[in-house]
């Protein structure tokens, strides 16, 4: 039997574009001569639909999509992920659900037993879990079809209390099939190899996994959809970040000997794929960046098109962040859509202008230089009865970001762009930025990535040519709000920041666990309290393109007014 893959991205609620997408794969399978054709989790609607589950409308279109594709599953057959309605009255209104097409019918279902509730995912508020198992057979072979998180329960450690493949093996499955919908974070990848495998060698049967691609808001879906014959040797592996389509001979697959001696460690989540390596070295290894790189660039280019925009502005100040950012926004959506607005102030350094107008000129994007000493003073002249002779603070900073927040959108609103946000991870961390100012935008490109990973994502992007100045990467990086401001004023070195940063919200160490690593005690607590004191600024932010296992956002859900740790 030869089955096919259809590795895809699709657009949240836009059921004729994904439907269309689905029927020319299955033309494409035609051609190759394949029997099958597998899709990814809830294909027909896109992944995730969140709340759009609860509109009937949304479900109907789901069932009217499903048989719109079904005419074209006459000769193939085509498995699909969509949500299903449960028939029983207990329980939740729908499951999700793998569909089997052919000869035109709906020939079985199957149902997602294991629904994940952590990080991103909070498919136990929408979906009801199987509560019963079968194969489906096709063509005299019975596929175990399970979808995406089904497979993450095997081992030593397992997440829940019932594994679903131990409840298909009883039916003497030919061949596992897995519908998935897996986002990328660094070393996710590992971990989605490591499943698979392990599955194969443990069941001794082929394992078929296709992966949705694609970004929806802030979430990537990277692809790189799986094959392993039954011996756990990988027979292919799609593209990463793209979209893709293979087909695979079943027969290849089967009575197979294992390719010398089989890694059999089975991983669960990118933290274990971290456990004791060193943390700068981790956040900035080179596979992961080049990953980095090709997820921001891809969740740009997704965010602007599937919400019609074209035009990206930037606030360019001479500094690493920004850089970085205009130049991944270049790549996504083209030199001429992304506009670069300088806007410095009497504290701006002189090299801060010529190294921004350098990096427009290598990337070939308008730019416009705007100052904004004028309107700064303005704005001290008319607030001077209230702030009469009290000395300069932190009020005079938030001016000047809160009036280049201003100009931006202006700018954008006038001339229809949309603001690309610069603040990173570090800065979002201890809050070391200005609502309304500086943490203004549509989309916050790097505010999911250390400042250590800027700098070596710089570097990637020099990686063949300058692009972006080498001055702007080994300068003191500073806001330049106040003369001859640095960072380090107000932040701990990065080094530590972003070591101590990492530990405590992607591992979850908490302060005893950091100060018994030899880290001083007033420097945790300080880290910490920034960390938590800043949950209200992170709570109005824009959405953030996810690249890590935690990032701030709808993954991570802290209580902006707490005591513990404030």
């Amino acid at each position: 039997m030869k089955i096919a893959l259809a590795q895809q991205n699709y657009h949240i609620g836009n059921f004729e574009s994904n439907a269309n997408k689905i029927i020319e794969a299955i033309k494409m399978a035609k051609e190759e001569r394949a029997e099958l054709i597998v899709f990814s989790e809830l294909c027909i609607c896109g992944y995730p639909p969140r709340d759009f589950l609860e509109f009937n409308d949304f479900i109907n279109q789901c069932y009217a999509t499903i048989d719109k594709i079904k005419e074209h599953a006459d000769t193939i057959g085509v498995l699909v992920g969509a949500p299903a309605r449960n028939l029983d009255p207990k329980g939740k209104d729908l499951f999700n659900a793998a569909f089997l097409l052919y000869n035109k019918q709906v020939q079985g279902t199957v149902h997602k037993t294991l629904l994940p509730t952590y990080d991103v995912f909070d498919e136990g508020r929408y979906f009801e879990p199987a509560y019963n198992w079968n194969v489906l057979e096709f063509k005299g072979k019975k596929l175990a079809v399970t979808i995406c998180e089904d497979i993450w329960n095997m081992g030593t450690n397992p997440l829940y209390r019932t594994t679903p493949m131990e409840e298909l093996i009883p039916f003497a499955p030919d061949v596992m099939i897995n519908l998935s919908a897996s986002p990328y974070n660094y070393a996710q990848d590992i971990v989605r190899n490591s499943i698979v495998k392990a599955h194969a060698i443990k069941y001794k049967l082929p394992m078929l996994y296709c992966n949705t691609v694609g970004s929806q808001t802030e979430i990537v879906f990277d692809g790189g959809s799986l094959v392993y014959d039954d011996a756990g040797n990988k027979a292919g592996e799609l593209k990463y970040f793209e979209e893709d389509f293979r087909v695979f001979d079943l027969e290849d697959l089967v009575n197979q000997k294992a390719a010398g001696e089989q890694d059999v460690r089975v991983y669960y989540a990118a933290s274990e794929v971290g456990v004791g390596k060193n943390v700068l070295e981790y956040l900035a290894d080179g596979k992961s960046i080049e990953e980095i790189y090709a997820a921001l660039v891809l969740g740009i280019k997704d965010y602007f098109s599937k919400m019609g925009f074209t035009k990206a502005i930037i606030g360019s100040s001479g500094g690493i962040d920004s850089a970085v950012t205009i130049a991944l926004a270049v790549e996504a959506l083209g030199k001429d859509n992304v506009r670069a607005v300088l806007m410095p102030s009497q504290y701006s350094t002189g090299h801060s202008v010529s190294d921004a107008e350098e990096l427009s000129r290598n990337l070939e994007n308008p730019y416009n230089i705007i100052p904004i000493k004028n309107i700064y003073d303005a704005f001290l002249t008319e607030l001077q009865p209230l702030f009469k002779d009290l000395p300069f603070s932190v009020a005079e900073e938030n001016i000047q970001s809160r009036t280049r927040g201003n100009l931006l959108m202006a700018i954008a609103n006038k001339l229809g762009y949309i603001l690309l946000n610069t603040s990173n991870k570090s800065e979002l961390a201890t809050g070391y930025g200005t609502l309304y100012g500086d943490m203004a935008g549509g989309l916050g490109v790097l505010g999911d990535v250390y400042k250590t990973q800027v700098y070596a994502l710089a570097r990637y992007i020099n990686k063949d040519k300058e692009i972006i100045p080498e001055h702007i990467l080994t300068k003191a990086p500073s806001a330049e709000l106040r003369p001859d401001q640095k960072d380090s004023d107000s932040l701990p070195e990065y080094d530590e920041l972003d070591t101590i940063l990492f530990k405590y919200i992607e591992e979850r160490q908490g302060p005893k666990e950091l100060i018994a690593q030899g880290f001083s005690e007033a420097l945790v607590t300080r880290i910490l309290r920034m960390v938590n004191m800043n949950e209200y600024k992170r709570n109005q932010f824009c959405p953030i393109i996810r690249v890590s296992y935690k990032a701030f956002g709808v993954g991570r859900r802290i209580p902006i007014v707490a005591k513990y740790l404030s």
